[in-house]
């Protein structure tokens, strides 16, 4: 139907309902005249005569009665949806499908939906933990976490999270009799714990930087995960080195549980950061979220 006949039936709804031409006119801020010809319009393309009028009045003729109540009950329905979406956007709701690794799910997902949730009962939140860099589109994911070096360039990308940096750690007891590493390559005559990363097809290895100079070092040992929980819970029995974000072994630096080496070639890159596809109007409850989210420094 084009826009100017869904126009003209709005305009004789009014009418009809108003049985005035000024009160319609008035509601629809329009002139009488102008609403007289939309009218006068209408009726010719319709062939039909769809009111009556005189001095005194207004009325709908027997066409003119049919088209008011089958028409006016449906042009209702559409104005009660609007008004629908419009309560979901004052109170949003929906589910959020979020892929992400263990780390930002624990260390930043979480505590942000720990406070986001409770205002919001209508919003529910699956966060899958996965370690590869998946499609997020073709699993049908709402959103994804990556580091910012990470980022496909076709996605939008908001930061959640600080610079990150990296720390080699071993608990006091595995040093027990051997030399700390001093560089990087030193780390081949090190017990190391080995990360296996589904995206990479095999076991990470540890990068490094200083003074402008990358490198990087597979290293070997007795265990290999894929989940950085259980590598801090061997490093911290002291069954290796672990490659570990170092606000997740900060507080066990602090209290002597672990031993840092190799500080100086642990350089700050960028972290985590949402990203997902673009969207010209993003659902309201996604919007919260991800403002939520956002990092603010």
């Amino acid at each position: 139907m084009a826009r100017s006949n869904v126009n003209d039936l709005l305009a004789f709804l009014a009418v009809a309902r108003e049985r005035s031409f000024t009160r319609a006119a008035a509601q629809l801020g329009v002139s009488q005249s102008a609403l007289s010809h939309t009218i006068r319009g209408l009726e010719a393309r319709l062939g039909l005569r769809l009111l009556t009028r005189t001095t005194r009045s207004v009325a709908p003729t027997e066409a003119g009665e049919r088209l008011l109540n089958s028409v006016g009950p449906r042009f209702e329905e559409i104005d009660a949806e609007l008004a629908a979406l419009s309560a979901l956007r004052e109170r949003p709701a929906g589910t959020i499908r979020i892929t992400a690794s263990e780390h930002p799910a624990k260390a930043i997902l979480w505590p942000a939906l720990a406070q986001f949730l409770p205002n919001y009962p209508d919003i529910r939140v699956e966060l899958i933990i996965d370690n590869g860099l998946i499609d997020i589109v073709a699993e049908r994911y709402d959103a994804g976490v990556r580091l910012g070096e990470q980022l496909a360039r076709d996605m939008i990308a908001v930061r959640i999270g600080p610079e990150m940096r990296m720390a080699v750690v071993g608990a006091p007891s595995y040093f027990a009799g051997r030399k700390r590493p001093r560089a990087p390559q030193d780390l081949t005559d090190q017990i190391c714990i080995n990360l296996r990363l589904p995206t990479l097809g095999g076991l990470y290895a540890w990068e490094f930087e200083k003074d402008g100079r990358e490198v990087k070092v597979r290293v070997d040992g007795q265990l290999v995960f894929n989940t950085t929980e259980l590598m801090f819970a061997a490093a911290i029995a002291g069954l290796g080195l672990a490659y570990l974000p170092e606000d997740q072994v900060t507080p066990h630096l602090d209290d002597g549980r672990l031993i840092q080496v190799l500080a100086d070639w642990c350089a700050p890159f960028p972290g985590y950061h949402l990203y997902f596809p673009s969207r010209r109007q993003p659902p309201p409850a996604f919007a919260l979220l991800v403002d939520a989210l956002r990092y603010r420094d």
